[in-house]
């Protein structure tokens, strides 16, 4: 009797850690609210935004061949119709076909650590490199196959001293020329940025500002990326700790959600998302470390 006590006195303080981790993990308390509030608007908002609950999955998990790990941000071309992804290690941009097949490669010379790629129009795209807390501008037509970041535009973002906390998704609203820029944890914080890239020949301020009411509404433990998406002006957020994808309205607000634990067709959990974008009909896709290709797309309920 006195050894099962025993078990017991150790046993249940386990089981209430590793409750609390995951309630912290997840967030569970505060995604069991949102989820009501998400339910009981859900007339309200499903005919002018994304509406996340409506989303299935019609790709799933397909490893990218060519690709073996470390891939990371995405974002789609609008003029091309293709993706583009970037991979950490070693330093690389690749582009990717709707269903997840490499087109081509270009290699990045200079670059420490990139973590997200966005395309911003007119054939430029800015690339965070986490480690060195820049943002930088780079080019890519039909036929480049290489870019070297000596030279290069860039904007150095003062984060202070973080280790592998920096810069970890980028999203472009063109119609404003912002650019969000999302530092990873530590805490969650989403940049707005304008004035950055420059315009040739001429003299823009750079601002950065913040929306902290907006970043405390997320309940998530990180930032993997961003999609800006026009049609509704809303922001996307994609935490890969938190296995979730949260839609932002114009005021900060969080309105809808999509879960990478379970449901939406999903046969598994999504292992570790760090890449989204999304197409002109907005469909959505991810990718995940190691090597995996997702593709979301919006199922409209009777």
């Amino acid at each position: 009797m006195r050894v099962r006590g025993l078990k017991a006195v150790y046993v249940v303080p386990v089981v209430i850690v590793t409750f609390a981790i995951i309630a912290c993990t997840f967030h569970v308390p505060q995604r069991i609210i949102f989820n009501f509030k998400e339910w009981r608007h859900s007339q309200e908002w499903q005919s002018r935004s994304l509406w996340l609950p409506e989303y299935r999955v019609e790709i799933e998990a397909l490893p990218v061949r060519g690709v073996t790990e470390n891939l990371s941000g995405l974002t789609w071309n609008n003029e091309t119709k293709t993706l583009f992804a970037v991979i950490n290690d070693p330093p690389e941009i690749v582009e990717l076909s709707t269903t997840g097949a490499i087109l081509r490669r270009i290699q990045l010379q200079g670059f420490d650590d990139p973590e997200a790629v966005e395309y911003i129009g007119s054939g430029q795209y800015i690339v965070a490199d986490e480690k060195g807390q820049q943002i930088i501008c780079v080019a890519i037509d039909a036929e480049t196959t290489e870019i070297r970041a000596e030279g290069l535009q860039r904007l150095s973002l003062d984060m202070g001293p973080v280790k592998n906390e920096g810069i970890e998704g980028l999203a472009w609203d063109l119609a404003n020329r912002r650019l969000y820029a999302a530092k990873e944890r530590n805490p969650v914080h989403i940049y707005e940025i304008t004035g950055f890239p420059q315009e040739p020949n001429t003299t823009m301020d750079i601002t950065v500002a913040s929306n902290r009411i907006r970043d405390r509404r997320l309940f998530i433990s990180d930032v993997s990326s961003l999609v800006f998406n026009s049609r509704y002006q809303h922001l996307l957020v994609l935490s890969h700790e938190s296995k979730l994808i949260i839609e932002v309205d114009k005021s900060g607000s969080p309105i809808s959600s999509l879960s990478l634990l379970m449901g939406h067709g999903l046969a598994k959990p999504v292992p570790q998302a760090e890449g989204m974008a999304m197409d002109d009909a907005d469909t959505l896709y991810l990718v995940s470390e190691p090597n995996l290709f997702y593709v979301f797309r919006r199922q409209h309920e009777e």
